[in-house]
């Protein structure tokens, strides 16, 4: 698997508003309750992430910028396994019996608050995808 990193040449302020746009589509694909927005986020302050959200721009550090970069990579993972977008978002909200999720959605496993989590959710797809 390619090493994951953040362009370490582009300020992270540079990636704010994109990224959070980004992100922010992502959710309403998936179906996120807020809760679950604000989670995988980091757990930004309650009014840092409704600011971003309204905005739609921001300069989250480079932490959030890791995690959407993550979650953009699960999702461009899903959309190449599962050509009908349909199926590619239901696909995190389903249960998995593979033995990285022991029978629960990854969404479960992305919801724990870990960085590494996502990292893991999306190392294993590409996997799936042949990229390991």
């Amino acid at each position: 698997m390619l090493a994951h990193r953040l362009p370490e040449n582009v300020p992270a302020e540079d990636l704010g508003g994109p990224a959070l746009r980004a992100f922010f589509r992502l959710a309403e694909e998936w179906n996120l309750r807020i809760a679950d927005q604000r989670r995988l986020l980091g757990e930004p302050p309650e009014s840092t992430f409704y600011k971003w959200k309204r905005l739609q721009d921001g300069t989250p550090g480079r932490d959030v910028i890791e995690r959407i970069s993550y979650l953009l990579g699960i999702y461009k993972s899903l959309q190449i396994l599962f050509p009908d977008p349909q199926q590619a978002n239901a696909w995190v909200h389903k249960p998995n019996q593979a033995s990285l999720f022991g029978g629960e959605s990854a969404l479960q496993r992305m919801l724990s608050g870990n960085v590494a989590d996502l990292y893991v959710v999306r190392q294993y797809l590409d996997a799936q995808r042949g990229w390991n």
